[in-house]
């Protein structure tokens, strides 16, 4: 099934200058090897292209079951030269967790997931 990468992944955020730092957390161990072949940079820079992001290195942290994203060019010059609205690393974690799209098996879903009753 193809669910947004929150239902099977959590995230963590932060922002330096003009690049955010986005972690992306797999919930379950089973979800780890599907988020890390699909979570990609040209993914992340293609979610991101819209807000000025120019490059992005992705950094794989297979003991914690994560990803770590650095997006450079999206804080429009930064958070406090940026003229819009809370333009911090924390907002965009949401955007990616919501716009980037991932095939998993039901196994990798965490329990209680909403998106076990689309069966």
């Amino acid at each position: 099934m193809r669910v947004p990468l929150h239902a099977v992944a959590h995230g963590r955020a932060g922002d330096k200058g003009d690049a955010s730092n986005v972690s992306v957390i797999c919930y379950r161990p089973e979800a780890w090897a599907s988020v890390k072949a699909q979570a990609t940079e040209a993914t992340v820079l293609e979610a991101f292209r819209h807000l000025g992001a120019r490059r992005v290195r992705r950094y794989a942290l297979p003991k914690l079951r994560a990803l770590n994203f650095v997006i450079e060019g999206v804080l429009d010059g930064g958070v406090n030269r940026s003229l819009g609205l809370d333009r911090h690393g924390k907002t965009l974690s949401f955007l990616m967790l919501g716009e980037i799209e991932v095939e998993v098996s039901e196994e990798m879903l965490p329990e209680g997931s909403p998106y076990l009753d689309r069966r």
